[in-house]
């Protein structure tokens, strides 16, 4: 099982990215799916979280400005990144709740993609 994560870059205050993570592997079930980010020195925080279902869940540092949605049949997962700021500037990971083919009714396990940096420059 793996999280593949695109779409990191560096772009101008104000301007727009699209992050995506695609979980591959022997699936069962996905639950949440989530984007968090990280700056050096500080901890990794939740950016958003999508359930299966459809409920989401944001920073209040992004609410308004970025928004997750997930395709289910592609088991992927997107954050689309609107006005951003230099203090959005973090690798951000994406994470996903797995249920395996080989264990479906064991709970899920935490998964991580490998990061993609975002930078916007002040």
């Amino acid at each position: 099982m793996q999280l593949q994560a695109s779409g990191g870059g560096l772009v101008q205050p104000g301007g727009s990215l699209r992050l995506s993570c695609a979980a591959s592997g022997s699936i069962f079930s996905i639950n949440n799916m989530g984007w968090y980010r990280q700056v050096p020195g500080k901890q990794r925080e939740l950016v958003a979280r999508v359930t299966n279902s459809g409920s989401t869940i944001y920073a209040d540092s992004v609410k308004g400005r970025f928004t997750i949605s997930r395709d289910n049949a592609k088991n992927t997962v997107y954050l689309q990144m609107n006005s951003l700021k230099p203090e959005d500037t973090a690798v951000y990971y994406c994470n996903a709740a797995v249920r395996r083919l080989a264990a479906p009714f064991r709970p899920p396990d935490d998964y991580w993609g490998q990061g993609t940096q975002v930078t916007v420059p002040a």
